[in-house]
């Protein structure tokens, strides 16, 4: 099979590009920018294209399928090209579906938790060394890649976003997968750009329960109303499981699962939270609740997720991909709790369309309420490249319903601030989708005075 990506460097894309190139299909690509870690791991296969930019020669009709990323144009000139030859043209959810169309589809949906659940059964399977395909949105460890396609195994684990598949195919990527199990982690507003409203958000949820296959199984967070009453009135005849958090108890710092007592290397109500759908979902595939207990204590969590960057003296700093309102509630409740007797420094970096939207901001109201010292950064670079108009600290303030609330828009400015801070007795919570203005996370957590 001859493969052509066009805009091979994304996330996805190029972990797609690398598992057909493993199962042996002759892979080309494209795009304008190719960034790490992207382009070394395509070296590396030898699949990076030669030169940046896009080349309609490399569009040619002895192309089995052209697969198109979402950072590409619809007036791409290899797009069009493509389209003009009548090649087949997919989305990469469309093409992940159309290489598993015989196997069990899982497909792990929701606002938040997505790639924790998808993690813990990944690594749970991988204990027990079961032959499984999946598609993840982090880097694991244990896993070379986030996506691997294979011939012989029975199932896939896929995580199922709800953004867009492509620039021409405009549909939800987790309403392509078609789950025989389905999970969906709980209902939060997001990506504003796309969905508008809230209720056009949650409708796309509606239509996910709606592609889960005749016979197949829905399991979802019963403890989110909004999401419990979307399950209740959908009328598909599949069976529905509602989950919630297990018996647990916290001593020292370390979360224990009962009644076994188990120690877990995760933390927090949302965590084990995720730790349920995950377990409903390896029942179904074979695996006993015994067996899953056993595997998930060694689960240390997905990359970026709560990430332990430095731990001295009784200061812990935690790294977290937290952005949207709901995991940034929950990611601070999660810390607070594990260590009530520590305050807490809690700094996140807006930088999403969805989050520099003024209105959407005020879904931040009250959600850094526990943090003893709430921080906010938005790169001033942000605004400008955005063309929005920069938010002031009254603004932020405002927004989050929190006057206690420092807000900085400079890197170097926080960098400073944080090293001047007293972190004995205290933790440290750097959340952000982005990267703080190329600020050295891990040598400030390492340099903070406790």
């Amino acid at each position: 099979m001859r493969i052509h990506f066009i805009a091979i460097g994304g996330s996805a894309m190029h972990n797609l590009a690398i598992a057909l190139h493993q199962k042996g299909f002759i892979v080309s690509g494209s795009d304008d920018l190719i960034f790490e870690p992207s382009a070394s791991r395509l070296s590396r296969h030898g699949i990076l294209p030669e030169k940046l930019g896009w080349h309609e020669e490399s569009i040619t009709a002895d192309l089995d399928a052209v697969i198109l990323g979402m950072h590409a144009l619809i007036d791409n000139p290899e797009l069009l090209r493509a389209q003009a030859l009548g090649l087949k043209i997919y989305s990469y959810p469309e093409y992940i579906y159309e290489q598993t169309k015989d196997k069990l589809r899982v497909v792990i949906g929701g606002s938040h938790g997505k790639t924790t659940i998808t993690s813990m059964i990944l690594h749970v399977l991988n204990y027990y060394k079961k032959d499984f395909d999946y598609l993840v949105g982090a880097q694991l460890e244990g896993f070379d890649t986030m996506v691997r396609l294979t011939e012989a195994a029975p199932v896939i684990i896929i995580e199922g976003d709800e953004y867009l598949a492509s620039p021409i195919d405009r549909r939800p990527k987790f309403h392509i997968y078609k789950a025989n199990v389905a999970v969906i982690s709980g209902v939060a507003w997001d990506h504003v750009n796309v969905f508008p409203t809230f209720e056009n958000y949650l409708h796309q949820f509606e239509l996910f329960i709606d592609t889960i296959m005749p016979g197949g199984k829905l399991f979802y967070a019963s403890t989110d109303q909004e999401l419990c009453t979307l399950v209740r009135n959908n009328p598909k005849e599949i069976v529905k499981t509602g989950y919630e958090i297990p018996a647990h108890r916290v001593n020292d710092g370390i979360t224990y699962l009962l009644p076994e007592n188990l120690p877990l290397k995760v933390f927090g109500d949302h965590n084990l939270m995720n730790l349920s759908a995950a377990k409903l979902v390896c029942k179904e595939i074979g695996i006993s609740e015994n067996d899953f207990n056993l595997a998930i204590t060694s689960f240390k969590g997905a990359s970026k997720r709560l990430e332990l960057l430095n731990a001295e003296n009784n200061t812990n700093v935690y790294k977290d991909f937290a952005h949207s309102p709901s995991k940034l509630k929950a990611t601070i409740e999660a810390v607070k709790s594990q260590f009530e007797e520590r305050k807490l420094v809690a700094c996140i970096e807006l930088h999403t369309f969805s989050s520099l939207n003024k209105n959407f901001l005020l879904q931040y109201a009250d959600t850094m309420i526990r943090a003893e010292n709430p921080i906010v950064y938005i790169d001033i670079k942000t605004f400008q490249q955005k063309k929005i108009k920069p938010f002031t600290e009254i603004d932020v303030q405002t927004a989050f319903n929190n006057d206690k609330l420092t807000f900085f828009d400079n890197a170097s400015t926080l960098e400073q601030y944080l090293r001047g801070l007293d972190f004995r007795q205290t933790n440290l919570l750097l959340m952000s989708s982005g990267n703080f203005g190329g600020m050295d996370l891990a040598k400030v957590a390492r340099e903070l005075n406790t």
